[in-house]
């Protein structure tokens, strides 16, 4: 594919440059006079292709390739719960050339939930924006005699219940610890490294029920898996018919949260190529691509700029490590 620069965003970033060189670090200053950006740039996603953190980097690399005029490169890094993907991103030049995807639990609750992590999320990566994730659905395999989650809780007393989730320390994996707490149950956890494999188990009888994105669930509803809720503070409108958890009389803070896919990029990173990445964000999601993304996946929301980003991430990080460490919570 042939990649056309597009003038103005060189020059915007340029000058956003030029325009904070005097109060910036080394770095930003040697930036500053270069051409940013000037070579392929790389998103990092902590999951495998198949699930919405994928489809969503794959969607905006495209669009920012397109606007910057460099290849964009999307390189799916698997495993340990997101942390091998986080972790390459924390520890690479901040340059602007690689940023990194995961779900909001793998950047914010990982912090709690593992005594040593490789790597400061504080320090060594900060937030360009967040993709909202809209809301989960939760399914169980069509075999199971439950249309709701209280009839599904009376049968998960009586049977071995097994929960797919895309990574230890993810909210599926929240919901399951919490539903034990609050019912009694004792639904084990089993971790996937994304969230098609773990859709497919709950469809072959594998595991026994999940909660995921919209687009991956439906992908194997018609092959076993039938919807019983969907988290968030509304119905989805791909499920219209299926009540949300707090319908359903879970008063639980955890069940009303959006979660979302944060992009970072390592801590340093030049302002202006933050700023210039998050509003590129914004701009792809105004685009028919994106709209079609985001009617397929169910998601009503858009990312927001740098600004706005910021100052969720500072009163939203707290609720959700929080619900960690009163969930108590420990992967090592």
């Amino acid at each position: 594919m042939t990649y056309r620069p597009d003038r103005r965003s060189f020059l915007q970033a340029t000058a956003w440059a030029a325009a904070t060189v005097a109060a910036s670090s080394p770095l930003s200053q040697a930036w500053a006079q270069t051409k940013w950006p000037a070579k392929p740039i790389r998103i990092i996603v902590a999951f495998p292709p198949g699930g919405l953190t994928d489809a969503l980097a794959r969607s905006y690399g495209e669009h920012l390739s397109s606007k910057l005029g460099v290849p964009v490169v999307i390189e799916n890094k698997p495993g340990a719960g997101a942390i091998i993907g986080i972790d390459a991103a924390a520890k690479s030049p901040a340059d602007g050339y690689t940023l990194v995807m995961s779900t909001s639990g793998t950047f914010w609750q990982n912090r709690i939930l593992y005594s040593k992590l490789p790597y400061n999320l504080d320090k060594d990566l900060t937030p360009v924006t967040v993709f909202p994730s809209g809301p989960l659905v939760v399914g169980i395999n069509e075999k199971i005699p439950a249309t709701n989650m209280a009839e599904f809780v009376a049968w998960a007393k009586k049977n071995p219940t097994s929960m797919g989730t895309y990574a230890p320390g993810s909210y599926p994996h929240m919901v399951a610890d919490q539903t034990n707490r609050v019912h009694g149950t004792q639904i084990q956890s089993v971790h996937y490294r994304g969230e098609a494999p773990m859709w497919l188990d709950v469809a072959s009888g594998q595991s026994q029920i999940a909660v995921g994105s919209f687009l991956a669930f439906n992908a194997v509803a018609s092959r076993g898996v039938r919807p019983i809720g969907v988290t968030g503070s509304y119905r989805s409108p791909k499920l219209p018919n299926v009540p949300t958890l707090m319908e359903q009389g879970d008063t639980a803070k955890l069940v009303t949260l959006e979660g979302g896919l944060p992009l970072m990029a390592p801590g340093g990173t030049p302002e202006a190529v933050l700023k210039l990445l998050a509003d590129e964000a914004v701009a792809w999601s105004n685009t028919d691509k994106a709209a079609k993304l985001r009617e397929t996946f169910a998601i009503p929301n858009k990312p927001k700029n740098l600004v706005a980003t910021r100052k969720d991430w500072e009163t939203e990080v707290p609720v959700w490590i929080k619900l960690a460490v009163d969930l108590g919570i420990k992967l090592d």
